[in-house]
């Protein structure tokens, strides 16, 4: 059978995050990629210079027109940037039955705020509670706890289990955005934490490294590993399209990871 994984998440122009990172790292790891659209962005590798929604009616369309013929096995949720788009994706997946990867898009790399202040509270009420696993980074997680950027592994914990009794059944707090030799993830689904670290590579080419982890994890899934075998090997992959992406010549910012090292 084939895997199929969903990406309901905003458009990035540049290609490098967003939307299309989820269907390159959903292609990358041989799994069927649909999508649903929920914003278009004009961006680049500099920065996100415009921003436009798609109505609630079409995004909803767009869910039941999938769900209604594809056999979906995993979904992930990426930028979603109004209360009123969050509520419509929710009702969808309780209709459907659907459990979800949720990755909080709230900065954009380039500093860029995706996330609406007044949605941050109905994402933690409405998706956090659908969530198999929450992804944040350091500074949403911080956002979503309400609590100081965590400077260490036990802070983290912290806000791991802050994010679980909002109703996720498990919860990975990404370290990309923190210090040391290392990039270090931690994984807590109530139970056990598990640490999940890689070498930090000095790079430019690093845009899209939260959606193509989160997106990696989803593939696995949708694959039939378990959370903690999808994370491990979605971590590996990240890593090594972080090293295959230094050789990247792809715009004048911040440029992408190499999504598909492994074919070219």
């Amino acid at each position: 059978m084939t895997a199929i994984a969903l990406t309901i998440a905003g458009s990035d122009s540049g290609g490098g995050a967003g939307i299309q990172a989820d269907i390159k790292t959903f292609s990358a790891l041989g799994t069927y990629a649909a999508s649903v659209l929920t914003a278009i962005t004009a961006q680049n590798t500099r920065g996100v210079t415009a921003v436009e929604d798609i109505s609630v009616p079409l995004i909803v369309a767009q869910m039941d027109a999938i769900f209604s013929d594809l056999d979906v096995d995993a979904v992930k949720i990426g930028m979603v940037s109004r209360s009123e788009t969050i509520l419509a994706i929710a009702e969808r997946l309780r209709h459907y039955k659907r459990g979800v990867v949720l990755d909080p898009v709230m900065v954009a790399t380039s500093g860029d705020r995706l996330l609406q202040q007044e949605a941050i509270e109905t994402l933690k009420q409405e998706l956090v509670p659908l969530a198999a696993v929450v992804t944040p980074n350091l500074p949403e997680a911080a956002l979503l706890t309400d609590l100081p950027i965590a400077a260490n592994q036990s802070e983290m914990a912290r806000q791991a289990d802050v994010i679980l009794k909002a109703g996720a059944r498990a919860v990975l707090i990404k370290g990309g955005h923190g210090d040391g030799p290392d990039s270090t993830d931690l994984l807590f689904d109530g139970n056990e934490i598990q640490v999940f670290s890689a070498p930090r590579i000095d790079t430019n080419n690093d845009h899209g490294t939260g959606c193509t982890l989160a997106a990696a994890i989803t593939a696995h899934l949708a694959k039939g590993y378990s959370l903690t075998d999808a994370v491990e090997q979605s971590k590996d992959y990240l890593h090594k399209a972080l090293q295959a992406g230094v050789g990247l010549s792809i715009g004048h910012g911040r440029g992408p990871v190499h999504h598909f090292h492994g074919w070219w």
